[in-house]
């Protein structure tokens, strides 16, 4: 078997990452008929390409909250309708003067009776938003 390289592509390189951990959505005092939650969590991963423009803090941000659109979106496929537990990592790669985000979203899928709660943003988006996050 032979092996083939490419001799002139360049890789994407990882220029910074931000990790949140899985954090509860609901509050004690949200009163809430839950009657059913995924034994696991379920993760989708989005990649976002930037092309030559660089990125700003609202670039992140909107990537994240497109990942979990579509999270809640598959979850609601599956007869859940709330996450319990949200957690998300986004990752910013460059090859040469282009730019690529990646977000991996989490959650805790469960169903509750009744009117759902609201949902709250995504949580520690403020993260996202200052400027020099990856400069």
């Amino acid at each position: 078997m032979k092996w083939f390289r490419r001799k002139h592509e360049q890789s994407w390189e990882v220029v910074g990452c931000e990790c949140i951990d899985p954090v509860p959505m609901i509050n004690d005092d949200d009163e809430l008929d839950i009657l059913r939650v995924k034994d696991t969590a379920t993760c989708g991963t989005y990649i976002f390409d930037l092309g030559k423009c660089s990125p700003q803090g609202s670039d992140y941000c909107k990537a994240v909250l497109f990942a979990r659109q579509q999270l809640l979106q598959e979850i609601v496929k599956n007869s859940y309708n709330i996450l319990l537990l949200e957690s998300w990592t986004l990752i910013l790669y460059r090859k040469g003067k282009s730019h690529r985000i990646e977000v991996q979203y989490a959650g805790r899928p469960a169903y509750v009776s009744g009117k759902a709660p609201p949902f709250r943003p995504p949580p520690f988006m403020a993260v996202l938003e200052s400027q020099h996050l990856f400069s």
